[in-house]
């Protein structure tokens, strides 16, 4: 069944879950939600399953409208989100009906994502329904959203959660700190390079995409060059090539590359480097394996523990 029909796309409305893994091998890089956090919240609020697909709303400006009753919930940065002119909380559920007009518009932040009752029903390519704009495939014919497109869903089957307590919902900043784990080729960087590394900021540049954002800043020193054999990438690795300007891999990055990694942006600071724009700055600060295994498993108990009393309470 057809939900919403697209009225105003903005600049970048694409479907995407929490990513196509288990491809990397065949150069298939994982894409998915830039904030996979925000995503899952919003499908706990519709009763979907936290891996089910979303629009992903970049900057605002998308309109829809209901061509038939649902549930839904917008997640993610600080946005004016209204239902027939009249303002609606994000991180919240609400119900539509057919001929209501929802309407995105940006304040602060990049992305947010609509997530609707019962997932959205587009074609799983390679284990996912995640948009690869570079790939032309997944999501709603491999392409970004465009005006007149209807998106049908699926029958929901889980049970609706009405909002999302405040100490769940990440603390997106202007110019963040984000936390990063050492390595695996920080052997190449000199204790100068690393000093500039963790003490002075660096500011987003204009190239910034869902594949990686390109930092200016203080050029990091590296002991022997930048080069070296192509090895994978992970989401959120810090790569320096050999302008010594820092490169955050992000949701459609390459599955490997040749240049030197000092360190990776832990798991859950994801969101705050996803939700940055051009010409913020950004810090970057140490942490140790342990500790960033700890602060995850810690976030995902207490995330577990409301979803129990939430949904059998």
């Amino acid at each position: 069944m057809k939900t919403i029909r697209i009225k105003q796309p903005g600049i970048l409305a694409t479907v995407q879950d929490t990513g196509r893994f288990g491809c990397q091998h065949q150069g298939v890089p994982v894409s998915g939600a830039m904030d996979s956090y925000a995503l899952r919240l919003g499908n706990l609020l519709v009763g979907n399953s936290e891996n089910d697909a979303g629009i992903e709303i970049t900057l605002g400006g998308f309109e829809a409208e209901f061509i038939s009753d649902a549930g839904f919930a917008v997640t993610g940065s600080e946005k004016t989100v209204s239902l027939n002119g009249i303002f609606v909380p994000t991180w919240k559920l609400h119900q539509a009906f057919v001929g209501d007009i929802l309407h995105i518009d940006c304040l602060n932040g990049v992305r947010n994502y609509l997530c609707l009752s019962g997932g959205i029903d587009v074609p799983m390519v390679l284990g996912s329904k995640s948009t690869y704009l570079r790939g032309k495939f997944g999501g709603f014919d491999g392409r970004a959203l465009q005006a007149g497109d209807e998106i049908g869903c699926g029958k929901s089957s889980g049970r609706f959660i009405s909002q999302i307590p405040q100490q769940f919902i990440p603390l997106y900043s202007e110019n963040p700190e984000l936390r990063v784990i050492p390595g695996p080729q920080d052997d190449r960087i000199t204790k100068k390079g690393l000093s500039d590394f963790l003490n002075t900021p660096y500011r987003i540049s204009n190239k910034a995409d869902r594949m990686g954002y390109r930092l200016e800043g203080s050029a990091i020193e590296l002991i022997s060059g930048a080069d070296i054999i192509s090895d994978g990438i992970a989401l959120g690795s810090v790569q320096v090539p050999g302008d010594g300007q820092p490169i955050i891999h992000l949701a459609d990055r390459a599955t490997t590359g040749g240049y030197v990694k000092i360190a990776t942006i832990a798991s859950f600071d994801i969101s705050l480097i996803a939700q940055a724009l051009p010409g913020q700055e950004v810090r970057f600060r140490q942490i140790g394996i342990d500790e960033a295994r700890q602060i995850y498993l810690e976030r995902e108990f207490r995330l577990n523990s409301y979803k129990k009393t939430a949904l059998n309470g």
